[in-house]
């Protein structure tokens, strides 16, 4: 038996109107659309691999009608066995630095190439909150890790304060498409760290 799920006053109107619902902020959607027509314009294609956003920035970037032809796939790697077995970051990275870590978010990225046809890859790790911050590794505290093939890994840290769980991951998201962006035209990424190629 399918489940249908009740029809609100706003998917009425959308029914009967003919517009499209979306849970995006238009602003954060024309950042998507712009990343995707760079891409796009240099014929490349990208991979994510997620675990604070948990699939946020795949989801935004699919928001945008005709995403396909830029991104190959989406990884949502929320626990460390899932970090380990899709995208082969070993075991003793995590041990050492821990998950929230530049080493880590740069191994996810170059984890989420190998796992993929994609020409450049963004991965994101961080403490979202509520709670299990630390004095060393706050709430608020992010890493995001891209990686274009044949090219050294960049990342970023982001340290947002708790902000809130929400607007943390809506923050990071945003950072890391604006990330690809710079790196896709060329533009200095502005990197905290840069790793060796895998």
């Amino acid at each position: 038996m399918l489940f249908t799920p009740p029809r609100t006053r706003s998917t009425q109107n959308a029914l009967h109107t003919g517009e499209a619902t979306t849970v995006f902020d238009p602003s954060d959607i024309t950042l998507a659309a712009g990343v995707l027509d760079a891409f796009r314009a240099r014929k490349q294609t990208l991979a994510t691999a997620e675990s604070c956003t948990g699939g946020l920035i795949a989801a935004l970037l699919t928001e945008v009608p005709g995403a396909s032809d830029v991104l190959d796939r989406g990884f949502v790697t929320y626990s460390n066995g899932a970090k380990c077995d899709l995208l082969g970051v070993p075991a003793t990275l995590i041990g050492r630095f821990g998950a929230v870590s530049a080493e880590v978010a740069v191994a996810m990225a170059g984890g989420a190439l190998r796992a993929s046809t994609a020409d450049l890859s963004v991965a994101v790790t961080g403490v979202a909150g509520p709670g299990r911050g630390t004095p060393a590794k706050p709430v608020g505290l992010v890493y995001i890790g891209a990686q274009a093939r044949q090219q050294p890994a960049v990342v970023i840290e982001l340290r947002l304060g708790d902000i809130g769980r929400g607007e943390i991951r809506r923050a990071t998201t945003r950072s890391a498409l604006g990330l690809l962006s710079r790196i896709v035209t060329g533009q200095d990424p502005d990197t905290a760290l840069r790793g060796a190629t895998p």
